[in-house]
């Protein structure tokens, strides 16, 4: 049985002759449809698309499927359209997220539970994740998707991965007796105050050069050279390296990515479920 997810974002591809503009249709990345047209390709044992770096377009045997695929997205879509009728759900839910996730696949998450629960109104806040949790406790948010120190308990984790120093790939290493330069999220930043609790702990000089309020920047920074940045390893790319202790950076603590609930709305209807589709969240 062919996954609906996979066939609707081959669909996508067909139409749109591309990835990049499947993935904006989708909500999703490229990197994302890509991994699913593979994963369909897999299931189906033949290749669907045919791929030059100026057109993507359909074999024989992905013309057949497409026309079967159009089939079984128009089923699904009236069978949910029909038992969102019965859908009990109705109201509206807030969602404080952390910038790290706004650009991974939290979008496809927020869109497969909006399909879900069409009576449900859905709003979302991205900010820094400590004035988040603030705004959670001020229940001016309902539930926030976001991370935390590794002393820290609050919350349910989710997943945890290592944070490493980022830099340019193709910079020279840096000088051990200097002062490591540095770029951050603006304040309160759970990564921040990690690197420069550890830089204080080990009496390491280092200069703030860079802050920047999204990944893209301090990213960009790392990789031009500006200065080194902590970044979770997954959302490393080719054009950055890692730097460690032979270079003067210290070991960062882990990262832990977690939802934050109140504990009187546990039992909400509404944050459960919006709860359960975020647990599949990944940078």
């Amino acid at each position: 049985m062919f996954d609906p997810e996979l066939l609707r974002a081959f669909a996508a591809v067909a139409d749109l002759s591309s990835f990049t503009r499947a993935a904006e249709r989708l909500n999703s990345t490229q990197s994302t449809v890509s991994f699913q047209i593979k994963r369909l390709e897999q299931q189906a044992g033949r290749a669907l698309l045919a791929r030059t770096t100026r057109q993507v377009t359909l074999t024989p045997d992905g013309e057949t499927l497409l026309g079967y695929a159009r089939g079984i997205l128009r089923l699904q879509d009236a069978a949910r359209r029909e038992f969102a009728a019965l859908d009990g759900l109705a109201g509206s839910v807030r969602l404080g997220t952390s910038e790290d996730f706004a650009s991974g696949g939290l979008a496809q998450a927020l869109a497969a539970f909006r399909r879900s629960h069409p009576r449900v109104r859905l709003t979302v806040e991205v900010g820094m994740s400590r004035n988040l949790v603030q705004a959670l406790d001020n229940f001016d948010l309902d539930l926030v998707l976001a991370k935390r120190q590794a002393n820290e308990t609050r919350g349910e984790v989710l997943w945890r991965e290592p944070i490493v120093w980022a830099y340019g790939r193709d910079q020279e290493r840096l000088d051990p007796a200097a002062p490591l330069p540095l770029a951050f999220f603006p304040e309160p930043c759970v990564y921040r105050q990690a690197a420069l609790d550890r830089l204080r702990a080990e009496d390491r000089t280092y200069e703030i050069v860079y802050v920047s309020p999204s990944f893209s920047g301090v990213k960009a920074a790392a990789a031009a050279g500006l200065a080194i940045t902590p970044l979770p390893v997954s959302v490393m790319t080719p054009q950055l390296r890692t730097v460690g202790a032979e270079e003067g950076a210290p070991t960062l603590p882990d990262g832990e990515f977690v939802l934050f609930h109140r504990e009187g709305d546990r039992q909400d209807p509404i944050v459960v479920q919006l709860a359960e589709a975020l647990r599949s969240v990944r940078l």
